[in-house]
């Protein structure tokens, strides 16, 4: 196997990784053009289910990631892609990571653990 293997399924998810950190930027999906053109361009490109088109990392908010390496899992249906994560922010709600609400065992809220990089209102105004 010389890739994903996107005949099991049109999308598959992609785990981006910050790679001098470790730290888990986020969760999307890539069809094969989206994959096709992160080969290409050196820059990730997902599949977005919401908006049902390409889209470019940070086409919107200038925080585009960079790839340095990419993996995939033993069934080849999953992504790993290691990057350098330019602007500082990964989720469009501002946040470096996406993952940035904790749940803690026992506390029926959870708890935000990073800190936004930017305010969404500025970066996504309505247009």
């Amino acid at each position: 196997m010389n890739g994903p293997d996107f005949s099991k399924s049109d999308l598959i998810p992609v785990i981006a990784q910050d790679e001098a950190s470790g730290d888990v930027l986020m969760l999307a999906y890539m069809n094969e053009e989206a994959y096709a053109e992160t080969l290409k361009t050196g820059r990730v490109c997902y599949f977005s289910r919401s908006r049902s088109r390409l889209w470019r990392k940070g086409e919107e908010s200038g925080n585009v990631q960079e790839v340095k390496s990419i993996y995939f899992d033993c069934d080849a249906d999953t992504l790993l892609i290691k990057v350098n994560q330019i602007g500082g922010a990964a989720c469009h709600e501002g946040y470096r990571s996406c993952f940035f609400r904790q749940l803690v065992p026992g506390q029926a809220e959870p708890r935000v653990v990073g800190e936004r990089v930017f305010d969404p209102k500025e970066v996504y105004k309505q247009k």
